[in-house]
């Protein structure tokens, strides 16, 4: 039950805010649909640390640790979006950036997006799972493209063709993965693609199917995660879309991403063996993280310097998965649960700049802690915590995919690593360091007393978690995290 009303509550969310027509309503009904999703998602954690699995639907839906990881973060970043989306757009219609039209389209689209990537860690086949991927891409083109300026048209024109071009890869993958199973599974066998029983029988796969299925299926579901070089939307749409789909983009949506290519990749090891799915992981990963930095160095936009950092992300992720072994699978689960739960800060804070200072970009930006305080406190903190800079804890995710790399002996690989990583880390600073710091600029706008409220809610509950799992992590949570990490590994 309750994997179907994770999937149900937002749907109805969506429905309702169609048919409402006041503000406060679709304001009420996406968060409390949201806070909703929270305890579901504990739930459903707690449900798999005693069960081991949890299905519904016959079978149709199904989740485990993995899942379960995926779930949590989704909600969590849904909820905190929701609080934040309240003060962030009641600033944009006083400006009179926006309609009360479009308003209401964000507050019906928002529901069905989050449903939909819910949706993708509960789906057991690899078929809906490729369906629920899609219809992510066919419910954010929408935001991406919410201010309906030039740029918002030109941002979700690219969004959607990269993304459909990567999705028929995907699908291609998925076909050839069936295809590989087959022989074994029957051609009208019951749940044959099934990710819970073609695990089971991978090692008996064709492998030269196998192989062309994987490389599709990197490439299509990479294309979502935003892996270089099949990345290029990525910037535009996050410097285009509205703050809160921005960081539902960066902090949930690429987990969806990712966990596609974690799944195939268990069954590429176990039919082809660790080094050719290995090597193609490793090497994807670190040249999206050194595509970042490069881009990173010479960034002129706050907004798109962040769309660079989930490429850094979900390139470490992958590259972790490359790695294998113990300590790439805890280094991938560890690093996809601390970067979705800081990232929305980052979004946050730079949508406040954004909405002061009314530009994007660093060079007409100073001095925002002397003009926005609060936020500019957790500029910095965020970016701290989102380059991996110790205790947060970030940086014990990289640490552990270094020491994967070093562990498997790829020790040209940890050393490219470890330059894109700190060279992120400087580029970063040197930006925010100028933008935050220091006095303002003599046109700037004056400094705000006391900022918004709900905006300040969402960022200081964000900054509470941040800070809170550079310490500690909790023993439930942890456990799940180990679950995680061995179904990365391949464990039966």
């Amino acid at each position: 039950m309750t994997l179907i009303l994770l999937l149900l509550i937002p749907l109805a969310a969506g429905l309702l805010c169609l048919l409402t027509s006041s503000r406060e309503s679709w304001e009420r009904l996406n968060l409390v649909a949201f806070a909703l999703l929270v305890p579901l998602a504990l739930k459903l954690g707690a449900d798999v640390l005693e069960q081991g699995t949890v299905s519904a639907l016959d079978g149709a839906l199904r989740a485990d640790a993995l899942s379960a990881v995926v779930v949590g973060l989704t909600a969590f970043v849904a909820l905190v979006c929701s609080v934040y989306s309240i003060g962030y757009f009641r600033t944009d219609l006083q400006a009179g950036r926006i309609t009360s039209a479009q308003l209401r389209h964000y507050y019906v689209l928002t529901p069905l997006f989050v449903g939909v990537m819910l949706l993708v860690p509960m789906s057991d086949n690899l078929g809906i799972m490729w369906v629920a991927t899609e219809a992510t891409t066919l419910a954010s083109v929408l935001l991406v493209t919410f201010y309906n300026q030039k740029t918002s048209f030109e941002a979700g024109w690219k969004y959607i063709i990269i993304g459909s071009i990567g999705i028929s890869l995907a699908l291609f993958g998925t076909i050839f993965t069936y295809y590989s199973a087959v022989k074994i599974t029957g051609a009208d066998a019951h749940h044959s693609m099934n990710w819970s029983v073609l695990v089971g029988i991978a090692s008996q796969f064709d492998p030269k199917a196998m192989r062309l299925a994987f490389v599709l299926v990197v490439l299509g579901y990479g294309t979502k995660a935003g892996l270089a070089p099949m990345h290029t939307w990525k910037p535009d749409a996050y410097s285009e879309a509205p703050v809160p789909t921005a960081a539902l983009l960066g902090g949930a949506f690429i987990n969806c991403a990712v966990y596609g290519i974690a799944r195939f990749n268990v069954l590429a090891v176990k039919c082809l063996g660790p080094e050719f799915p290995g090597r193609l992981l490793a090497g994807f990963g670190t040249a999206s993280i050194l595509v970042a930095a490069a881009f990173i160095l010479t960034q002129r936009n706050f907004r798109r310097l962040l769309a660079y950092s989930s490429i850094d992300h979900a390139g470490i992720m992958v590259a972790a998965l490359g790695f294998g072994g113990k300590l790439g699978a805890l280094g991938a689960a560890l690093h996809m649960l601390f970067h979705g739960a800081t990232k929305p800060l980052m979004f946050f804070c730079a949508g406040n700049v954004q909405q002061h200072f009314r530009t994007p970009y660093f060079w007409r930006v100073r001095g925002v802690i002397r003009t926005l305080p609060a936020t500019g406190g957790l500029f910095l903190l965020a970016t701290l915590a989102v380059t991996g800079t110790p205790p947060f804890s970030i940086f014990q995710s990289e640490f552990k995919t270094l020491s994967a790399a070093l562990v498997a002996g790829r020790e040209w690989t940890a050393f490219l690593f470890m330059v894109g990583v700190v060279t992120i880390f400087a580029g970063f600073l040197v930006h925010m360091a100028k933008m935050v710091l220091g006095a303002p600029r003599q046109d700037s706008p004056p400094a705000v007393p006391s900022e918004c409220p709900w905006k300040m809610s969402a960022m200081l509950l964000v900054a509470l978690v941040v800070v809170g799992l550079g310490f500690w992590l909790p023993g439930p949570l942890y456990q799940v995290v180990l679950q995680t990490a061995r179904i990365l590994e391949g464990a039966p």
